[in-house]
């Protein structure tokens, strides 16, 4: 799909000079706090070619405010957060993730629980862009432009497309880092179990994004563990503390753990069945800790799971080969008021 001059339908400013540019971009309330490129007219057509979409392609409507997300607002946003025009495809996806109904878009963004969307990256795309996977999954590097870039485009968007300013649309109390950026891929060739993508479905030769509104993640030192059990009870420990009822509750093994699992043979049904059974207290003991309703006369010793079902827990595999570290991401509204959706990417252009 071609493009002339004159396509796109946002309005131009004109500016002298990048640096210039930048600084309206911030007088104006364009940005995440950090500088961004500023969207030239030449950059934006690149992008949409290469996800080839027009620029007045619809992508979803904000159900509450009804703020239409057209494929050059996604462009625009792209290019301002440091995107390479490849990287396209992967945002366009993520969008198209975070405008169903399912995912809560509205309640999620505006909420005071401080979430932020998580995606994350299986299949070949993971390589072909430079996707990274190991050592500091969730941390900043030279080596991970696409992470950065990726999640930071959709973050832009919600500010600049959907207003999703703090202490306005944005009720936040506290938010966390991934808020700025928020983007991982699953470290498939180190993992004792099948991908997220193929989990749900997938071809393992697609390239798919996986869209979680979620908090921060916990990080969980298991030193002496040594074998899966002792890893997961440790685990649970730290699960105990996000309260009863998740709907969904994402847990990230990194390789020495998952060498523990590789070991026993333990597939995905036999950990969560594992969780489920002993991430437990009773309705007392939930109330005595502030984290349940004060239980009716009789149903006091009632044993509550922190998962609604073992289903509920997300399992994926990613960090480096060293250190007995593993984290739990909890999702906002603990999984039942948004659900993650998964959506395939477009290759055909990358």
């Amino acid at each position: 799909m071609t493009y002339e001059a004159g396509a796109l339908m946002s309005g131009r400013v004109d500016a002298d000079g990048i640096e210039d540019a930048m600084e309206m971009c911030y007088s104006k309330g364009w940005t995440d706090g950090l500088p961004v490129v500023p969207p030239t007219e030449e950059k934006v057509m690149r992008f949409l070619e290469v996800a080839d979409r027009r620029a007045s392609d619809v992508i979803g409507v904000e159900p509450v405010r009804g703020r239409v997300i057209t494929a050059e607002k996604v462009a625009i946003n792209a290019v301002m957060a440091g995107c390479l025009p490849e990287y396209m495809p992967v945002v366009m996806a993520a969008v198209e993730c975070m405008v169903q109904p399912q995912y809560n878009l509205h309640g999620s963004s505006a909420s005071t629980g401080g979430s932020a969307p998580l995606i994350v990256v299986n299949g070949p795309v993971r390589h072909r862009l430079g996707f990274a996977s190991s050592h500091n999954i969730f941390g900043p590097g030279p080596d991970r432009r696409a992470n950065a870039t990726v999640g930071r485009a959709v973050r832009l968007l919600l500010i600049n497309v959907l207003e999703n300013h703090p202490g306005i649309l944005d009720r936040s109390t506290l938010g966390h880092p991934g808020k700025y950026t928020y983007c991982i891929a699953e470290d498939e060739e180190n993992s004792p179990w099948e991908p997220l993508h193929v989990e749900r479905g997938f071809s393992p030769d697609s390239s798919t994004v996986t869209l979680f509104t979620s908090l921060g993640p916990t990080q969980m030192e298991s030193r002496p563990a040594g074998t899966a059990e002792a890893m997961l009870t440790g685990a649970i420990d730290s699960m105990m503390g996000f309260g009863h009822g998740h709907g969904e509750l994402l847990l990230m093994v990194s390789q020495e753990h998952g060498g523990f699992f590789r070991a026993a043979g333990w597939d995905k049904a036999q950990v969560r069945e594992f969780v489920h059974q002993r991430a437990r207290r009773t309705a007392a003991e939930w109330a005595g800790v502030y984290k349940g309703e004060i239980p009716p006369a009789g149903s006091e010793n009632d044993m509550v799971p922190v998962l609604l079902r073992p289903e509920s827990l997300v399992l994926l595999a990613g960090g480096g080969p060293g250190g007995p570290w593993s984290c739990l991401v909890p999702r906002w509204s603990k999984g039942v008021g948004s659900h993650s959706v998964s959506r395939e990417i477009d290759m055909r252009n990358l």
